[in-house]
């Protein structure tokens, strides 16, 4: 029977969500009180065992301890020492697939809804698409017969609205390693890098066939405003019900515990780390990170940083760490 493994890319460096991703790794943000990858992960548990990869690159230790700490799973840790493309950060986990493993890659910093174990017990290969708006803006597909005949990788051109949201499962994964490495030693590279794109058009060229299943819940994490924008959906199943006396708090909000909140006015939508201090706020449709202080404002759509001093302000921002601030009154 053949070995699922599971290739999760997670070497990216979060350049959109700088400067919060300085020091945390993209994939450990948290979205709706959890870090992103926490809700794939539990997603791929709940369809059984299977042998996982992760590629990891910026900030890649701290990735490594969260896993090892958090999840009883087993795990392999391959290092991207340098950002060459999707294409490249799949290849690299080749030494711990074996012919005859099938090969289920997810993008480790996207949050989805999608039934896995139909994936996972799919006759053919297949990957996860869902139509947008503005396909220019990622890798598309187009189909003959519902099997995909043409991959493009950010076309400048329309040629289709189906776009590839980073769920691909391939059984045949011997001869995607293959087309990988005949790229990457040829040197051919699409909009600067190996795209794995590149290397599934080349099994589609060689007779292999590859279908697709539609995926409506769907949230790239990779921007402040796809990140809140996940935020908001995650928290209608992911909030927790509190009651603080002299503030008023509307569902759903994430709120953690040893965070001290006074007189303000909390959610919707607002995710709150730990350790923060909230005094005389507004704050809503936000998440604001560990340790945080913010007094005498009103936030909307903003993401406020780790330690970050927020006072006396009214606006939508993006900031990160200053100092920190002792001596907080908390709420268990």
């Amino acid at each position: 029977m053949a070995t699922l493994k599971i290739v999760i890319p997670v070497a990216g460096i979060g350049k959109r969500l700088r400067p919060h991703t300085l020091k945390t790794p993209k994939v450990l943000l948290k979205v709706a009180g959890k870090p992103i990858i926490s809700y794939l992960l539990e997603e791929l548990l709940k369809v059984g065992s299977g042998e996982f990869v992760f590629i990891v690159g910026h900030l890649g230790a701290e990735v490594e301890r969260f896993v090892k700490e958090k999840y009883n799973i087993r795990a392999k840790f391959v290092y991207q020492q340098e950002q060459l493309g999707l294409g490249h950060a799949v290849y690299l986990s080749k030494e711990f697939v074996k012919a005859g493993d099938e090969v289920l890659i997810v993008l480790g910093d996207t949050v989805f809804e999608f039934d896995l174990g139909k994936v996972v017990n799919s006759d053919n290969s297949v990957i996860g698409v869902k139509e947008v708006l503005n396909p220019e803006r990622f890798g598309v597909v187009e189909l003959k017969d519902n099997r995909v005949c043409n991959f493009v990788e950010k076309p400048d051109k329309f040629v289709s609205n189906l776009a590839i949201v980073g769920i691909y499962y391939i059984k045949e994964s011997a001869a995607l390693f293959q087309s990988l490495e005949e790229l990457i030693s040829a040197g051919v590279k699409t909009k600067g890098e190996f795209q794995l794109t590149d290397g599934l058009q080349a099994l589609v060229e060689k007779g292999y066939e590859i279908g697709v299943f539609p995926v409506e819940g769907w949230f790239d994490c990779g921007k402040p405003e796809t990140l809140l924008a996940a935020n908001r959906h995650l928290l209608k199943d992911h909030s927790n019900k509190v009651q603080i006396p002299d503030s008023l708090v509307t569902s759903p909000v994430a709120i953690e515990p040893n965070t001290s909140i006074r007189s303000s006015i909390i959610g919707p939508f607002a995710s709150i780390g730990k350790d923060c201090k909230i005094t005389n706020a507004i704050i809503r449709d936000s998440i604001i990170y560990d340790g945080a202080v913010v007094s005498n404002s009103i936030l909307e759509t903003s993401i406020i940083g780790e330690l970050e001093i927020v006072e006396g302000r009214c606006l939508t921002q993006n900031i990160q760490k200053s100092r920190k601030v002792k001596n907080q009154q908390v709420i268990q």
